[in-house]
């Protein structure tokens, strides 16, 4: 019987994924439109990777270049800049699941653990008013099967009653890791790796 619900945030709750691909892209405007390309392409493919992970892929992988972890704040901190204001916008809230987390969030334990910066997720979700139905909200850059393993052990959860929903491949790989339950949800190439959510009023614990 699930009694805790661990959420993703951004492609789950927030229809943010766009924002943050266009966050990039003006970040990175000054460097090989090609390069940004393939930035572009891994963000969208890796929805639960943070922006400070997804920045030092772009220098170790794409560019071929070492960055600093300091140089990887600064950029963090411009890019949470660039995509602040669209961010705050209510608009981008998805309707089908803010309706079951409206209705259900008495009925079991939600906690939000994402790949967004932590302070900036708080600040977010205190801002669209929807703190009040979470136990926790967590994000980066602390990894996400850390923060999940860290939520189970500080609220003392029996595994096999929490259940992830996530919509990328490293939240089913976060959710394996910590052998937990794992939903995918907005990514139909999730379905290959077990229940998929369509629509929540049809979703069945």
């Amino acid at each position: 019987m699930i009694k805790a619900i661990f959420w993703d945030f951004d492609g789950v709750i927030l229809d943010s994924m766009k924002i943050k691909g266009n966050g990039f892209v003006a970040l990175f405007q000054n460097f090989n439109s090609k390069d940004v390309k393939n930035l572009e392409k891994y963000h969208y493919q890796n929805g639960g990777v943070s922006r400070f992970d997804k920045i030092k892929y772009f220098y170790n992988r794409v560019l071929k270049k070492n960055i600093s972890e300091k140089e990887i704040i600064n950029l963090a901190n411009k890019f949470a800049t660039i995509i602040k204001v669209r961010l705050f916008d209510k608009n981008n809230l998805i309707e089908d699941s803010l309706v079951f987390i409206k209705n259900n969030f008495k009925n079991y334990n939600f906690h939000i653990i994402s790949g967004s910066e932590h302070n900036e997720l708080n600040k977010l979700c205190q801002k669209l008013k929807i703190d009040k139905y979470f136990k926790s909200i967590a994000g980066s850059p602390t990894k996400k099967e850390v923060l999940i393993k860290t939520t189970i052990k500080k609220f003392n959860y029996k595994k096999n009653e929490i259940l992830l929903i996530g919509d990328s491949f490293n939240d089913y790989e976060a959710a394996k890791k910590n052998n937990i339950k794992f939903r995918g949800y907005n990514n139909v190439n999730l379905k290959k790796y077990g229940n998929y959510i369509k629509k929540f009023n049809k979703i069945k614990l």
